[in-house]
């Protein structure tokens, strides 16, 4: 799953949702001084959430949604504040956020990877395997969904399911996700991963983002075979770095934080 800009970014399995330009005006109902002081506040939790402070995004958020607002605008609105409830571990929130979202906009549903994800974390296993499934149909080359599809549907029927299950994918051409792929399906180990992750003469920031993603499925695939003190070094390696690798970063943290995993310095 690939990084956020702006609102959603179309990339991969992450962005395939729709770019959004946002309106100036919220709502014609409202005065002009209303629908700028609307706009204003949305800057604001807009810059909050570039800042990290989630917390002040939600409460910025919240106090727009308090607003008279046109419909759509206030989906995407709940869209952003479900995502900025995600990345402070609030599951349940981030969840009845995105519900508002696609409530407004139901053709989005299968696009909804981030929900996914988010039923995961809130243990509702088959809403979440179900939720790949639909993405698949719009998204049918990424490993990312065929990995995360796995992680609920292993927990919820077991492993050896799951890999029977695993979702076939051809075509994802970073590296190393096909052999994560390779991994999850029972053909290749943690050690290969790592290898393709650091083949050739890679460095900086490319070296960094492959092992960043080597790191995050290391980590959750020792965790499903229960190996929980190898889920913990990878999942901090990939925490360490989040910052920099946008809502996977993100997903990275929040999975160290809700197990309580320590992570390395250098991670806020």
């Amino acid at each position: 799953m690939h990084d956020r800009v702006s609102w959603l970014r179309s990339n991969r399995m992450k962005g395939l949702f729709i770019f959004f330009s946002w309106i100036m005006i919220f709502n014609v109902n409202l005065s002009a001084e209303e629908n700028e002081d609307a706009q204003k506040l949305f800057n604001q939790a807009q810059l909050a959430t570039r800042e990290g402070d989630h917390a002040k995004a939600v409460m910025g958020f919240t106090k727009v949604l308090a607003l008279k607002l046109d419909k759509r605008v206030a989906a995407r609105i709940y869209q952003e504040r479900g995502e900025a409830h995600f990345k402070l571990a609030k599951i349940k929130e981030s969840i009845s956020d995105f519900d508002a979202y696609l409530k407004v906009y139901p053709e989005r549903d299968p696009h909804h990877w981030m929900r996914g994800i988010s039923y995961y974390y809130a243990d509702e296993f088959r809403k979440g395997y179900e939720q790949f499934e639909r993405h698949q149909t719009v998204n049918s080359n990424d490993v990312e969904n065929a990995v995360w599809h796995y992680l609920c549907l292993a927990r919820a029927k077991g492993v050896e399911v799951a890999r029977k299950k695993l979702i076939p994918i051809v075509g994802d051409g970073r590296i190393p996700m096909m052999e994560v792929h390779s991994l999850f399906g029972g053909k290749s180990t943690p050690e290969k991963v790592l290898a393709k992750a650091r083949a050739g003469d890679v460095k900086g920031a490319l070296l960094e983002r492959q092992l960043f993603y080597a790191h995050l499925y290391l980590g959750i695939w020792h965790e499903t075979n229960k190996e929980f003190k190898l889920r913990d070094k990878y999942i901090a390696l990939a925490a360490a770095v989040a910052s920099n690798h946008g809502y996977m970063g993100d997903v990275a943290r929040v999975h160290a934080e809700l197990n309580k995993i320590k992570v390395f310095k250098g991670e806020k």
